[in-house]
């Protein structure tokens, strides 16, 4: 088990990976996993200065940047599945193209950040993002599933956001309501996804002259992304 779960991870690192972990899914529904026990989370940084240019509003580096860590991830996730696959080992890449969204809520039936709270790489801040203590918000995660016997790290179960209230006082679109999540909240009490979404729609059609929906102020202004950024 062991030694399957250090050749993994460091095939994902010589990836590209910045983080990777490893956790077990198990209290998830099958259906919702794949019927899958361990869920492999993956995680590329943003560069600092591409993060503190969104200080007022996202920029085209950001858009540039967003679009080529989801597909540095695909590719990531889908050579980390072929290698567990040529190991003996089922593994499903959930890359872009095989993720499954809800056009209503605008969520996945199996967000990315759910698995990296598995994995142990972070928590679901008030602004419903995955927050890690190496780089804040400032990262892009995607996720294999797998039944392979990979070690598994502690889960982490609520929010080490505390008392801080920087994303809901800054939100461009008020879409943060100020809760702290714990295993069980739900999104929808954390973050108002329809605000979000068109407060970003409205600022790309301003600052880029895109229909895109970026904004990235609840990454920049996270006091965990500053220690990232400002280091």
């Amino acid at each position: 088990m062991k030694n399957i779960t250090i050749t993994i991870q460091n095939r994902l690192i010589d990836l590209g990976a910045d983080l990777v972990g490893f956790g077990s899914l198990l209290e998830l529904p099958g259906e919702m996993r794949e019927e899958m026990p361990i869920g492999i989370s993956v995680a590329v940084k943003y560069p600092p200065e591409v993060i503190k240019q969104i200080h007022a509003h996202p920029t085209l580096e950001y858009l540039e940047w967003y679009n080529t860590l989801n597909t540095k991830l695909d590719m990531i996730v889908n050579e980390g599945a072929k290698q567990l696959q040529d190991l003996g080992h089922q593994a499903i890449p959930l890359s872009r193209q095989a993720m499954k969204y809800s056009q209503e809520t605008f969520a996945t039936f199996l967000p990315h950040k759910t698995v990296a709270t598995r994995a142990g790489l972070g928590w679901i801040g008030k602004s419903a993002l995955l927050v890690t203590k190496e780089f804040g918000s400032a990262v892009r995660f995607s996720t294999i599933l797998t039944d392979a016997p990979l070690e598994t790290r502690d889960p982490i179960n609520e929010s080490l956001c505390k008392d801080c209230t920087m994303c809901l006082r800054t939100c461009p679109g008020g879409a943060v309501l100020g809760e702290n999540w714990q295993v069980g909240v739900p999104r929808e009490m954390l973050f108002d996804a329809r605000k979000c979404f068109e407060k970003a729609r409205e600022l790309c059609q301003t600052y880029l002259g895109k229909k895109v929906t970026i904004c990235g102020k609840c990454i920049e202004i996270c006091p965990h992304t500053r220690n990232y950024i400002w280091r």
